[in-house]
């Protein structure tokens, strides 16, 4: 898939573990771990803005366009 997630690498910026993200953003850790490992299909407004607001980063730091090959 052409996105890439980098999540993991917010988080690691912000020395935030996937516990402290998933209190403050409200998610499961299974979706947040789902959403980081580049698995999830699909993600909500919502849920980025909860992310973007809990990490102070933009949509762009955490999502990447790559065209394949």
């Amino acid at each position: 898939m052409p996105i890439i997630v980098n999540l993991d690498v917010m988080m690691a910026k912000r020395k935030m573990s996937l516990n402290e993200l998933s209190e403050k953003v409200g998610l499961t850790l299974s979706n947040l771990s789902i959403l980081k490992t580049g698995k999830a299909k699909a993600i909500r407004f919502s849920t980025l803005d909860a992310i973007c607001k809990a990490l102070d980063c933009q949509p762009a730091d955490i999502l990447e366009y790559r065209e394949e090959e």
